[in-house]
């Protein structure tokens, strides 16, 4: 019996592995549709799997980091013959959200998204501390086997940290928030359509914005912030990851206010907006969603200390407070 129980837990454990290996291969070739080429060494400008990964690690634990070992195997025999080059960038892979992670519960990380704490320790340690491992390793050892330039290495460091951080930082918060997520039959329908008209309104204001030649990317702001201040991370999350698609789309091919720029000027810009959108939305929902927990803390709180003074003298609680019922 004992066998047997032992036996269920590793097929669990290799299954789940095999599953988080293969969305980490299908999200990887997904940000491989735009992705940028600096000196032979492809990169993108966001890199889905290093949010799956750190999530898959937060949520389920740290046995899975064989995950983005075979993951990162399984998409760089796609891209080019494997040589010993391959050894850095999977250890690179593999570390970075596996340091990261550990980062994390060492600060007292909550997955909930639910404290600004949680937010600011995601923002520096996940996605900006966390992913410099990556970068060092992929571009280090590509460096070192001669198949990147010297001259080239700190252009694509750059960008290789650039697109994991971003990964992490708009893919992981998408992931975590799917744990608060209720039931659709217990939402109201009300926020449904509250919830469908903010996803369209971003939708329609990101395709608009770049499809001018005019800077007018700062018009997302106010909808990101209106689904933080509604939805919090659930909401706010979804909204991140349609802008960025729409935004790198728009960069790879040079169109709308990334026109006419250089690669690394039309990436600058990208990562800029970015950057700022993500931080703005995870920051904000953060505080918000610490504000609810705080106020239905206080409301528990209110609601025992009602039933401790009913009891030593019943019907007191039921009084207005201040005793006028006015306020000075």
């Amino acid at each position: 019996m004992v066998r047997t129980e032992e036996f269920r837990r590793l097929a669990t454990a290799a299954v789940t592995i095999a599953a988080l290996a293969a969305v980490y291969y299908g999200t990887a070739r997904i940000g491989l549709l735009e992705q940028v080429v600096i000196a032979n060494t492809v990169v993108t400008p966001l890199w889905p799997p290093t949010g799956i990964a750190l999530s898959g690690l937060l949520l389920l634990g740290l046995w899975t980091w064989p995950a983005s070992a075979l993951g990162t195997l399984w998409i760089v025999s796609y891209l080019s013959p494997l040589d010993v080059s391959v050894l850095g960038v999977i250890a690179g892979n593999t570390l970075a959200p596996l340091c990261a992670c550990l980062m994390l519960r060492r600060v007292g990380f909550h997955p909930a998204l639910d404290r600004l704490r949680d937010g600011v320790a995601l923002v520096l340690l996940g996605a900006f501390a966390g992913m410099l491992i990556s970068a060092t390793f992929g571009a280090g050892t590509q460096m070192l086997t001669g198949s990147l330039p010297a001259g080239a290495f700190w252009r694509t460091w750059v960008a290789w940290w650039v697109g994991d951080a971003m990964g992490v930082l708009i893919v992981a918060p998408l992931l975590l928030a799917c744990r608060t997520v209720r039931r659709p039959w217990d939402i109201p329908v009300t926020r449904w359509f509250e919830a469908v008209a903010l996803l369209a309104g971003t939708v329609v204001v990101s395709l608009i914005t770049v499809s001018s030649p005019m800077s007018l990317l700062f018009l997302v702001f106010p909808l990101v912030v209106c689904a933080a201040l509604r939805f919090q991370l659930t909401g706010v999350a979804p909204c991140v990851l349609l802008v960025s698609v729409v935004a790198i789309s728009a960069a790879t091919r040079r169109i709308g206010p990334f026109e006419g720029q250089s690669l690394l000027e039309a990436m600058v810009n990208l990562q800029a907006l970015n950057a700022s959108m993500a931080l703005t939305a995870l920051l904000l929902s953060a505080i918000i969603t610490e504000q609810i927990g705080i106020r239905r803390r206080i409301e528990h709180v209110c609601s025992e200390l009602a039933e401790v003074v009913d009891r030593l003298a019943p019907g007191e609680s039921g009084r207005h407070w201040p005793p006028n019922g006015g306020s000075r």
